[in-house]
């Protein structure tokens, strides 16, 4: 899950979280951040044409959320990888049925996988704490143990520099679970809310030379932000052109054909557009109440007849998000 209201979000004029961090590395990515062009190649190019393609080309990355939630969440993102149009996951490290997605990854390394990160848990029936040491992230912790529900408690109890070390936590019990990580995201978007968490995103994707997630140039602008994209993009970070996000509001009127009008109306360049991907059993409809929208989700990117007939005939180009990360080490 994904939002963007950012506000004061200045990630140039705000006081940095790393002042009050002893950790040598991460000072030293954030000292990055200053550094202009740190992967850049010609500038001038399109990121279509910087990953082989033509300016007018339409790129679609179509990623599955949640992944490693629960088990149904793991056989619905699992055949929509194989069977259907799904072209990357995210996985959540934190949730009980990781190990069994994170396997998956492990054996099918042809597979894009990146890291949902998690500072939230907002399902009440089914929870999930941290993976860092609780005493480490305390601030991250509800009574109970478990990740606060919402992010404005997340932003009222924890430090940035613990999301830091949760996160850094989340994806190195990623990677030494064997899954050859492709990007990050964060879940319900805690990293992009606030300008010193912002920091921590930015810090990540350096660190770990990793392509984000990123808000389209339309809903920065929006916001007042519009030279953040060019910002991180000076610093080597990559990211897709547009993101299918502020769209979603119309989805609850019918999904298959939501989808179909944002494939049928796609812009030049590369597009992330985000599902979560259930199938309809008692397991789903027990954590959530969105198992229906995530259950027709599933159906239609993975096995409608009529939304591959509109990638076909509009000459969509489904990608992964490994050629992003390789551009971004490359360009290092």
């Amino acid at each position: 899950m994904m939002s963007f209201i950012a506000p004061k979000l200045l990630l140039h004029n705000a006081e940095p979280f790393s002042k009050k961090m002893k950790l040598l590395p991460i000072l030293f990515v954030l000292c990055c951040l200053s550094i202009p062009g740190m992967a850049e190649t010609n500038p001038n190019l399109t990121l279509a044409e910087k990953l082989g393609y033509k300016a007018q080309d339409r790129l679609l990355i179509i990623n599955g959320d949640d992944a490693g939630m629960c088990h149904t969440a793991n056989e619905a993102t699992i055949e929509c990888l194989e069977k259907g149009l799904m072209t990357s996951a995210t996985l959540m490290a934190p949730c009980p049925w990781f190990n069994e997605m994170a396997s998956y990854a492990r054996s099918h390394p042809e597979k894009d996988f990146g890291v949902h990160l998690c500072h939230t848990c907002e399902w009440k029936p089914y929870r999930w704490g941290s993976v860092a040491p609780s005493d480490k992230v305390s601030g991250l912790l509800d009574p109970q143990g478990y990740l606060w529900p919402s992010v404005q408690e997340v932003y009222e109890h924890a430090k940035p520099e613990q999301a830091l070390w949760e996160a850094r936590a989340q994806i190195k019990k990623t990677l030494d679970a064997g899954v050859d990580v492709t990007h990050l995201d964060s879940h319900m978007g805690t990293l992009q809310l606030n300008p010193q968490f912002m920091e921590v995103y930015v810090a990540l994707a350096l660190e770990f030379r990793l392509p984000l997630r990123m808000a389209s140039q339309e809903t920065l602008a929006g916001f007042g932000y519009p030279e953040m994209r060019s910002q991180l993009s000076r610093k080597g970070i990559v990211f897709p052109d547009h993101f299918v996000y502020e769209e979603l509001k119309a989805e609850s009127a019918g999904v298959k054909q939501f989808w179909m009008n944002i494939l049928s109306q796609l812009k030049p360049g590369v597009t992330e557009l985000y599902i979560h991907a259930g199938k309809p059993t008692e397991e789903l409809k027990a954590i959530t109440g969105s198992w229906k929208t995530r259950s027709e989700e599933f159906e239609t990117f993975t096995h409608d007849p009529d939304i591959r007939k509109v990638i076909q005939e509009k000459g969509i180009i489904r990608i992964g998000y490994r050629p992003l990360r390789e551009l971004q080490r490359q360009g290092k």
